[in-house]
Order: C-alpha cells, then structure tokens, then sequence
C-alpha cells in the first residue's frame, strides 16, 4: 500500500473479526486464528501497536488451544485478588522513593496478556507458578535522566535479577520500542517485572509507530 494508514485499518478490521467468529464452525475459526498469528500479530508488533498485537494473539490462542487458553485464564483468575493487593503494596513503595527523590512519576500495575503466559511456559517448559513476570509494574517519567534515576531507586530498594535487564532505551528495538526492563525480588521474595520509560515513549509504544516506520523504510525498493 501507498498509504501505512490503510495497514492500520486492517489490523483493527482483523481484531473485529476475531470478535466476531465465536459462532462460526471450527475449522474456520481455527484458520483465522492461524492467519492471525502467521501475518497480522506479527505486522501488529512490527508496527509497535501492542494494544491490537496482544488482543489478536489472546483470541488466536483461546480458538486454536481452547484448553490451554481456559488453563492459564484460570490461573490468573484465581490469583487475581491475591497479586493485585501485593502489587498495590509494591506500588506504594516505588511511588514513596520516587516522591522522595522529587519525582512526579506515574506508577501502575500492568496486566500479562495470555498468549505471552502461555507461549513462555511452553517454550520454557516452566509452570504457571515460575513464569516470573506474572506480577509487573511500569514507571512513567518525564525525561531519560529520570528513567535511569528510577532504575537506580528500584535496584537499591530490591535486589534484582541480572538475567532479566534489558536497555531498550540505549538500544531499541528494531520497530523502535523503547524501555527498560527488569525484575527484582521484591516482598516474600516474589519477583516482579519493573518497566520504566517516559510518557512520550509510552505513548509511542501504546499508539504504534507506523509513520515512523513509514519514513525509516521508505527506500524506494519493494523489498
């Protein structure tokens, strides 16, 4: 297409056909769901608009493995109440230490989608117990300076995992996500995922990138 804007108007089309195919025979749920993950999740996450990426990936999963799908939404049903008040509580914590080193941060709770629970799990071998960002927080900070200052609060506050840091800020990702990512052993020893970025990377990350993607590979070549 000449125009990335139509793209955009596809992958919302193709989320509203998933909603809309529960009655629909197997089969033909089942290739939808397929056609989904082969090409639309993958175009969703190219373009960075995760919002459309992950609600396709959750109803691919619950049309091909309805099973597995109802497996891991229990899982987190159950344990809803449960992780929720722990995250408040480590919510509070994180809020106090930024007001502290005079900070106006945002700092909220971010929910796991399912298709993410499940394909680590099968990937890893791990149960629902071990997948270790189950419970995550994210930071909203005005500059980069702050982002980093944060990471630094975080990481005197709990001790945290060197095989789970990644700089997404220092080094994006190639559709150009931007964030810092970690995880620390926070109360009872539970760990939690810690991601930190500023508002305008949050903004960017959340509503896609398309015209972004549009300039950077706009070559002249069909490749």
């Amino acid at each position: 297409v000449n125009d990335v804007r139509v793209v955009l108007i596809k992958l919302v089309d193709q989320v509203d056909i998933l909603r809309n195919i529960k009655s629909e025979p197997e089969e033909v749920r089942r290739d939808i769901a397929q056609l989904t993950l082969d090409v639309y999740a993958r175009l969703a996450n190219r373009l960075g608009v995760w919002y459309l990426k992950w609600e396709m990936e959750d109803y691919a999963l619950r049309y091909l493995e309805p099973a597995a799908y109802h497996q891991v939404a229990r899982e987190l049903d159950e344990k809803r109440s449960v992780r929720e008040a722990y995250i408040e509580t480590f919510i509070g914590r994180i809020e106090q230490s930024l007001q502290n080193a005079g900070m106006n941060a945002k700092v909220y709770g971010r929910p796991k989608h399912i298709y993410s629970i499940w394909r680590k799990m099968k990937i890893k071998g791990l149960s629902f117990d071990n997948i270790l960002d189950i419970r995550a927080v994210r930071i909203l900070v005005d500059s980069i300076d702050q982002c980093y200052t944060a990471l630094g609060l975080v990481h005197t506050g709990w001790h945290y995992l060197p095989g789970e840091f990644d700089d997404y800020i220092a080094t994006p990702k190639p559709n150009g996500y931007q964030s810092i990512h970690t995880a620390v052993i926070g109360p009872e020893e539970k760990v939690v995922e810690v991601q930190i970025r500023t508002h305008a990377m949050h903004s960017e990350n959340e509503l896609g990138i398309a015209a972004h993607w549009r300039y950077k590979e706009n070559t002249g070549k069909d490749q």
